[in-house]
């Protein structure tokens, strides 16, 4: 079972952006101690202040501190395809930082729930008994995680979006806005399930599914090639 790291080291937020001020509300609403923000952009503006928090400057500021004193929040949203979320995670935890698990306490997390360093649960999400997510996932607001659910690293589950029991969500995977995914199926490496989206069959690695009548695109192996469609999921 995953357990994250827990200290009472005060915390630092990474990125400036949409997420990091939804993150930031989970942060003073649990009441954990923040130091600053780090953000290049925010640097470069010559900003001191970013929605109340000190902006400490860019990356560099994290040298000067050091992970025996801060422990990290990655503010930077996850987007459909992107790795830049999952490469500042892992470039940041080999420098021996900590990403702690973050709860809002307005969201319901059952007590044998296990969480990976990194998870993030917003406002309103509800995860129930028996379900492992891990490292550096996102229940995003009001999104529904039930019962034994296994979710891999990475994985971003957006706004609203449901998942019946025993779904098994591989690692990176991406679950859109309102999306829903029926009991027990499986969701592949890097696939993604498109806003609105009734999931009723596996959706294999690195599958893109989408719209209203659930089209179902896929891509080649390595993810770099164009994809194509290969007609409605419910074939």
């Amino acid at each position: 079972m995953l357990k994250s790291s827990v200290s009472d080291r005060p915390l630092v937020l990474l990125g400036a952006g949409g997420h990091a001020r939804v993150l930031l509300a989970l942060v003073r609403a649990s009441g954990r101690a923040l130091l600053g923000v780090c953000d290049p952009a925010l640097q470069a503006q010559g900003r001191g202040d970013w929605e109340g928090v000190p902006v400490l400057g860019g990356d560099e500021a994290l040298d000067r501190l050091g992970p025996a004193r801060v422990d990290l929040a990655l503010g930077v949203g996850q987007l459909a395809r992107s790795g830049l979320r999952s490469r500042l995670y892992v470039a940041w935890s080999a420098r021996g930082y900590a990403f702690p698990a973050l709860v809002h306490p307005a969201a319901w997390v059952a007590p044998d729930v296990a969480l990976g360093d990194g998870v993030q649960i917003m406002a309103g999400a509800v995860v129930q008994p028996g379900s492992v997510l891990g490292t550096n996932v996102t229940v995003n607001t009001h999104a529904s995680v039930d019962h034994d659910c296994r979710i891999g690293a990475d994985v971003h589950i957006a706004p609203g979006a449901v998942l019946c029991g025993a779904v098994q969500v591989g690692d990176g995977a991406f679950i859109g806005a309102g999306a829903v995914l029926i009991q027990g199926l499986r969701v592949g490496a890097a696939a993604v399930v498109g806003a609105g989206v009734t999931l009723v069959r596996d959706l294999a690695p690195g599958a893109l599914i989408v719209g209203p009548a659930n089209r179902l695109l896929d891509t080649d192996p390595g993810l770099a090639g164009p994809m194509r469609e290969t007609g409605s999921s419910r074939r």
